[in-house]
């Protein structure tokens, strides 16, 4: 399984943007980013099996994504051209993650809803997305599995798909 760390601040707006956002406009927010980033890794690159956004604030940990590609080759394809990418005008940096469990990683306090260090501890602090959005991107995941069992199976599939760049709403 190849793992793809990627670090990009994710700071989409100034604070005071967020702070007159109701927790439902700022999950929404959320939502649409991780929907947006998780698509095209996975258009571009391969199957996702796991993707985090740590919500802590330290500075190595600050605006960092995890993604965990279904095959290995896929994450240093990723690697190789999102280092060539910028993001809210920084540039991206990524790197191969030596990570092999996320869970182990994370915070399990903060979890708990009980970590005392804030978003300056040194395990990560999993920003959630919605049960609906994780039950839709999650879901195209074990349609695509079923659907090609074998990188080169995926491979035929990718180039025979149609590219659509459309952001209209799905129904």
């Amino acid at each position: 399984m190849g793992r793809l760390t990627f670090f990009c601040s994710l700071s989409l707006e100034d604070e005071d943007y967020f702070s007159a956002m109701s927790d439902v406009e700022a999950q929404e927010h959320f939502d649409n980013f991780f929907e947006e980033v998780f698509t095209e890794l996975e258009d571009k690159y391969g199957e996702i099996e796991e993707m985090n956004v740590c919500d802590n604030l330290g500075d190595h940990l600050v605006g960092n994504i995890y993604v965990k590609f279904r095959y290995e080759r896929d994450a240093e394809e990723a690697v190789k051209e999102l280092n060539n990418r910028w993001f809210n005008g920084r540039p991206i940096h990524a790197e191969l993650s030596p990570v092999t469990d996320f869970r182990e990683a994370c915070c399990r306090q903060y979890e708990m809803g009980e970590c005392t260090r804030g978003g300056f501890c040194n395990f990560m602090h999993l920003k959630p997305i919605s049960r609906e959005l994780r039950r839709e991107l999650y879901s195209r995941v074990q349609h695509k599995r079923s659907r090609s069992r074998t990188p080169e199976g995926r491979d035929r599939e990718r180039r025979h798909r149609p590219r659509s760049r459309s952001r209209s709403p799905r129904r």
